[in-house]
């Protein structure tokens, strides 16, 4: 017996180290979007930083296909120690699993959520070609031309297609959705006139809007954005309950040993937070979260709750 629990008391103490000392090899984080985008972008910023301060690589690893569920998919089948991680906009955690039959993953049950280090509003853009440039503008030319004023987004789904689904919705407006194949076609033939408006991410559109390209006419956060302060949001030029965010988050597959769990919370939260990091992300219009595990695996139950009523009420499909 004394051997028995000698041996039980050796395994923990084994389990434990190798809990206590991860990192002790390279980190993988998988981002199931091309290079370049603003959740690549966020990615990468965070694993230089994380890896500068746990001494170890954190390596990005782009895996696109399927609306970001080709690398959702992978990460929920590798082994819950720490070393694959994912770094994902909303679409994959709380979207498209009500839009896209036969998901590889079940987003309530497969990940241990870690953090939500940035969000972002959208902005409502007009292109040059509008000559509206209030709220109130655009609902008249709406409802004067009810299912015919295009709204480009990045994909159905998309957090700019779902800011636009509740925009009519509360505007008891309705526009026509014309889905693009990522943000850069959508927002290039908005600046060409060959859409009309546009709910795109802050960061996305700034420099056109700073250039005077687009027209901004309000924000979907529920406050004005530091970086558009003299743009209204949505309540304030008199549609209320639209509200949205984009948003990153930090998730592993499920079942990280708690000790690990802590400590890539603790590196992920402080990294975003980072002086340097933090002006960068700010600068460009994103908004520092940096959530627990805890208030990440709350704020996703209820953002899944929330687009899956959208989505069921509009009768969103990914076609």
């Amino acid at each position: 017996m004394k051997k028995l629990l000698a041996a039980l008391a050796c395994t923990v103490s084994l389990v434990a180290g190798a809990q206590t000392s991860w990192p002790d090899k390279p980190v993988t984080i998988v981002v199931p979007f091309p290079a370049g985008g603003s959740t690549d972008m966020v990615a990468r910023a965070m694993a230089l930083q994380m890896g500068t301060a746990l001494g170890q690589s954190f390596i990005v690893d782009n895996k696109p296909g399927a609306t970001g569920t080709i690398g959702a998919g992978f990460v929920k089948r590798a082994a819950p120690d720490g070393y694959t991680l994912l770094v994902s906009s909303l679409g994959a955690f709380v979207v498209t699993p009500h839009l896209v039959k036969g998901v590889p993953y079940d987003a309530t049950k497969d990940f241990d959520y870690i953090s939500v280090p940035v969000q972002a509003p959208n902005v409502l853009v007009a292109s040059p070609k509008q000559k509206e440039r209030t709220l109130a503008e655009v609902i008249a030319l709406l409802k004067a031309n009810p299912g015919k004023v295009s709204f480009a987004s990045s994909g159905n789904g998309s957090s700019d297609h779902l800011s636009a689904e509740v925009f009519w919705q509360q505007s008891g407006t309705e526009g026509l959705h014309v889905p693009y194949k990522g943000g850069a076609p959508a927002i290039n033939d908005l600046l060409g006139g060959q859409v009309d408006f546009s709910f795109q991410n802050v960061n996305a559109v700034l420099p056109h809007i700073k250039a005077g390209k687009l027209h901004a006419i309000a924000v979907t956060g529920d406050k004005r954005s530091p970086v558009l302060p003299d743009v209204p949001t949505l309540a304030e030029a008199g549609v209320k309950g639209a509200e949205v965010y984009s948003w990153q988050g930090l998730a592993a597959p499920k079942g990280l040993p708690a000790a690990v769990k802590d400590k890539l919370a603790k590196a992920a939260v402080a990294a975003i937070n980072d002086p340097a990091v933090k002006q960068r992300m700010v600068e460009q219009g994103l908004e520092i979260v940096g959530s627990t595990p805890a208030e990440f695996t709350a704020f996703q139950a209820k953002e899944w709750a929330r687009w899956k009523t959208l989505i069921d009420t509009r009768k969103i499909s990914a076609d």
